[in-house]
């Protein structure tokens, strides 16, 4: 039987949290030996029907509002940070094709990628560095975070719907090509960054039910 000063002490930690904490943390504050997974899950449970929920996002555990009750919160927070169309469609090549490198994504995407947007991204804390790959020049590779699972309610990469699904719900064009994500823009043989030749929309990012319709992850 689970130990209920230790479950409390659990419950504390990730309240106490600023961030998801991972078993391994959890298990620091505890006497050896201790069944860290057996608490959560007895803490998730405990938690399936009040106002926040015990959830686990790329392997840590955080509370976070219940789903049915996120539309009805009297105080939302808007953030200024705007997201243009030529982010939004790096961040779903990154997270479909990782790790990934620069050049690959402009490769995919058939032009030139502006200086700011895998900035954007990666202050955002929605991508991270994966290494480098082993080719001349090493170039960084690119992933996706644990910050972009938390962002979009996923828990793992495998949540994702396969391009395959997107096709088929009409989110993406079927032919062949539709994997380049659009129209290839070329002076000569070098890309030309669009971003910066004629202004593109931009959306807001007022919260992850929005942002997971714009990249297909609604369901």
């Amino acid at each position: 039987m689970t130990d209920p000063d230790h479950i409390r002490l659990v419950e504390a930690l990730l309240f106490a949290s600023h961030q998801p904490l991972d078993e391994r943390t959890l298990a620091d504050n505890l006497p050896p030996d201790t069944d860290v997974a057996a608490i959560l899950v007895d803490l998730q449970q405990d938690y399936a029907s009040r106002g926040v929920n015990l959830v686990c996002r790329g392997g840590k555990w955080a509370f976070r509002t219940a789903d049915d009750l996120a539309g009805r919160l009297a105080v939302e927070q808007v953030q200024a940070r705007r997201l243009s169309r030529a982010a939004i469609e790096v961040l779903a090549i990154i997270a479909y094709n990782q790790p990934i490198t620069r050049a690959e994504i402009e490769e995919v995407r058939g032009v030139a990628l502006s200086k700011g947007t895998l900035d954007l991204l990666f202050e955002a804390g929605w991508i991270r560095p994966r290494g480098r790959r082993r080719s001349p020049g090493k170039p960084l590779l690119w992933g996706t975070s644990d910050g972009f699972l938390d962002q979009f309610g996923l828990e793992s990469l495998d949540d994702l719907p396969s391009l395959k699904e997107l096709k088929a719900a009409g989110l993406l064009d079927a032919r062949p090509a539709a994997d380049a994500y659009g129209n290839r823009a070329v002076d000569g043989l070098i890309p030309v960054d669009t971003d910066e030749d004629e202004a593109e929309p931009e959306l807001d990012l007022l919260d992850s039910e929005d942002d997971d319709e714009v990249l297909g992850l609604a369901e």
